[in-house]
């Protein structure tokens, strides 16, 4: 019998993307969005007519808790990672509509930003990560399951381990710099490089922090898309869904496909940019980790820090493995893009 499937944040880029994966892998499914308004939710309702909307905030707990109870999965992207109440909302719905003769799963995204707290802590900003800052999911699991409190995320990611029980079964998604065209209907721009982006293109240089040796892992949209599916198809597998290291308190993955020092990115931006004719040359600046975080955007401040995990449990549980065009592959298109959503027109090259 097909699931039926509670997803929030459909309008978003990894929301969006995680529906439409979802609804090629079970089409037979029966799909609940929770949505803001039916003005949001018009261009997903005409591209998938048999949806259910359900309407309200992230702080519309009713709403929230009556969808998650109904449930046989949860799949939460919208401002997951930061969002109590939502996620205290989930987890009450969960346990007051299931049982351990039939339990509720709960497809969890949060980030690897939660991997940055050590940089943060000592004030290191731009350095290459020490050996230590490097998390294995399987091997290092204790480590990451207790993550010093002040760490980005970890109060939302306690909320949902508390969750877990015989009659709600949780799987956290961590991952790190997303890439990529989302195939959502809504919104389908990523954050971290296309900020780094937007940030080179208006103030005429690629922003490098300090010594620029920080360094993050990286996925493709679409290879994460495939993680929600291949997680949503082992709720309906017996030995799967019973499987401590598929969900429960073990169930953390990191979803990396590859990885990228920031400095790196940004001279490849600025290379792409002064190719495109946006920059008169490729230029890069070094600058300090409270510049950056002057700058608009809600991510900046991850280029100075280091976040490295090591993706082995979903390969080794799920047979996941990352198939997308690497990050540096997207970034001529990246640039293009920006500079459109900024209105910019390539500068005259001199003969």
């Amino acid at each position: 019998m097909a699931p039926s499937i509670f997803l929030t944040g459909a309008t978003g880029y990894i929301g969006g993307t995680a529906h439409a994966h979802l609804v090629k892998a079970f089409p037979d499914a029966r799909f609940v969005l929770l949505v803001r308004n039916e003005e949001r939710a018009k261009p997903i309702k005409d591209a998938y007519r048999d949806t259910t909307f359900v309407y309200g905030s992230l702080n519309d707990s009713d709403v929230i808790e009556k969808a998650a109870a109904e449930a046989d999965i949860v799949v939460h992207t919208a401002d997951s990672s930061d969002n109590v109440n939502a996620a205290h909302a989930i987890a009450k719905g969960l346990a007051a509509g299931h049982s351990a003769e039939k339990p509720g799963f709960w497809l969890h995204t949060s980030g690897t930003n939660i991997l940055t707290w050590y940089d943060h802590k000592a004030g290191r900003a731009g350095e290459a990560p020490l050996p230590e800052q490097t998390y294995h999911d399987i091997d290092d699991i204790d480590k990451i399951l207790n993550l010093p409190d002040e760490a980005d995320h970890r109060n939302v990611d306690k909320i949902v381990l508390a969750a877990n029980s015989d009659a709600v079964r949780i799987a956290v998604l961590c991952p790190p710099t997303i890439y990529g065209e989302g195939s959502g209907k809504v919104n389908t721009r990523s954050l971290q490089a296309p900020e780094l982006a937007r940030g080179t293109l208006q103030k005429g240089f690629a922003p490098i922090v300090g010594k620029g040796l920080t360094e993050w892992d990286n996925v493709h949209v679409d290879d994460l898309g495939e993680l929600y599916v291949k997680l949503a198809a082992a709720t309906q597998e017996p030995a799967q869904r019973s499987n401590p290291e598929v969900f429960g308190l073990h169930a953390y993955y990191f979803a990396g496909g590859g990885s990228h020092r920031w400095s790196d990115l940004a001279r490849w931006i600025a290379e792409e940019a002064s190719k495109q004719g946006f920059l008169p040359e490729p230029l890069t600046k070094s600058v300090s980790q409270k510049e950056v975080e002057m700058m608009e955007g809600k991510t900046t401040s991850s280029w100075g820090r280091n976040s490295k995990g090591i993706t082995a449990r979903a390969p080794k549980y799920l047979g996941w493995e990352a198939k997308g065009v690497s990050l540096r592959e997207t970034v001529g298109s990246l640039v293009a893009s920006e500079a459109r959503s900024l209105g910019l027109e390539p500068h005259e090259r001199k003969a």
